[in-house]
């Protein structure tokens, strides 16, 4: 099954300080390498879970800072979330950066 860019194929996981993360169903087939989609004003990135390192887009350095930080803090709840949505599953919501 394919799964397209748009709308409900992406979920948002976790929403903190104004920044909406969210992961991309069936996306395993484009990007081999674990990542989350981050928004916030405008501006729109891909943050690799395993490092926090920024793959595509640009992003606010302190907003990048707290996903980074919260990437850390839920970096195994990621991962489980990347694999649910690999396979096609809803992923699980994710406790916001307090």
């Amino acid at each position: 099954m394919s799964f397209s860019h748009q709308g409900s194929d992406m979920p948002t996981i976790s929403m903190f300080y104004g920044i909406l993360i969210s992961i991309f169903y069936g996306d395993n087939e484009h990007h081999h390498l674990a990542h989350i989609h981050v928004r916030y004003q405008g501006k729109k990135a891909s943050v690799a879970i395993e490092d926090g390192r920024v793959l595509a887009g640009d992003f606010p350095p302190r907003q990048l800072k707290m996903v980074q930080v919260w990437i850390d803090l839920h970096r195994d709840e990621l991962m489980a979330d990347w694999e649910l949505t690999a396979a096609g599953e809803e992923p699980f919501r994710i406790a916001p950066l307090q």
